[in-house]
């Protein structure tokens, strides 16, 4: 089920309806719409070389400035566009409709991106970050031959999971023992483990750190359903956490999807708060004008998929898991009513 589960993470693509802006329209008719398959585990930028011929006979002349916009509401090209896609629709669209810039590049809200350079940069980076979360050093990425690396990076950009499965163990990144596979395990004959969970003579798994890219949006208004939610105007109503979580497993214990977000995000994940769907009770010392002090998460979503909380944060991490080692997690939350 694990290999399966990670194939389809693989597979996962995004309809995309590619609109150019109408400012650099410099034909008539203006061209219909261009129609893209996008990767979730890729990146915007790396979607241009077949996006810009399609639109090259009606753009105006002068040096091409790449970006992407969501209603006007211009796209990180750093984040994967999967990671993207679950930030910003809270109720999905598709196809997701999405226009294109070759001018008028927005440098004071992104910085500056020299196409598939800067995307493999920034993968590399982040593969190095991750390495040093969970190894406590990036060695083995460092000492990965040139040949290697560029292998890794190209079966990320062809979603080739073949090749990826191939070169990754080189990374020597490990995985954490899930409970499902931890049961499955217990009458065969133990497997060698590699780093980023240190296990003691029982058995147990004591402790690792797992690195996680959480993205919360902050909904103000009061809303019921997910299509209510009020359309994003500027990047500082998301919150972006760069941080690892400490795995914590003992012996008879869950540790949870759930433990995981309350180790980053206590105030909405306590004694107090409260998920959507959970019943719960707030006293009225703690109400304000009638509406709770704490936080409410509406939404947790991996991948595109609604996640509940209980589940094994083990399996999240061995399944859900992007090519750069990091586990993106977006999170809507309806803010607290002051």
């Amino acid at each position: 089920m694990a290999n399966e589960a990670v194939k389809f993470v693989w597979e996962g693509a995004i309809p995309l309806q590619i609109h150019l802006h109408k400012s650099e329209v410099a034909s008539h008719p203006a061209p219909p719409p261009a129609l893209v398959l996008a990767p979730r585990i890729g990146y915007l930028p790396l979607l241009v070389p077949l996006i810009k011929p399609y639109f090259k006979d009606s753009l105006p002349p002068g040096e091409d400035s790449i970006w992407f916009d969501y209603k006007g509401f211009p796209l990180k090209w750093y984040i994967p566009t999967g990671v993207l896609f679950d930030l910003l629709c809270a109720e999905p669209e598709r196809p997701w409709n999405l226009t294109i810039h070759f001018r008028g590049y927005p440098s004071n809200i992104l910085i500056p991106c020299e196409g598939e350079d800067s995307v493999k940069w920034n993968f590399v980076n982040s593969l190095k970050e991750a390495a040093y979360i969970i190894n406590g050093n990036c060695k083995n990425v460092m000492n990965m031959s040139q040949s290697d690396q560029e292998d890794l990076w190209t079966s990320v950009m062809n979603g080739d999971l073949d090749a990826y499965t191939r070169l990754s163990p080189k990374l020597k990144m490990g995985t954490i023992e899930d409970e499902f596979s931890r049961k499955l395990s217990l009458s065969s004959s133990p497997q060698p483990r590699q780093g980023g969970a240190e296990v003691d003579v029982a058995g147990q798994v004591k402790t690792a750190r797992i690195p996680v890219r959480l993205y919360v949006r902050s909904v103000n208004k009061n809303f019921e359903n997910l299509e209510d939610v009020p359309e994003i105007d500027t990047w500082d109503e998301i919150s972006y956490l760069n941080r690892p979580v400490e795995f914590l497993r003992e012996e008879g214990k869950c540790f949870s999807l759930r433990d995981a977000i309350e180790s980053l995000l206590p105030e909405y994940i306590g004694d107090r708060a409260q998920t959507s769907g959970e019943e719960g009770t707030v006293d009225a010392s703690e109400e304000t004008d009638g509406s709770p002090e704490t936080g409410e998460i509406k939404l947790v979503r991996i991948q595109g998929i609604e996640m509940k909380l209980e589940i094994p944060f083990s399996w999240v991490v061995n399944n859900l898991m992007n090519p750069e080692f990091y586990l993106h997690i977006s999170v809507l939350v309806k803010a607290p009513q002051r």
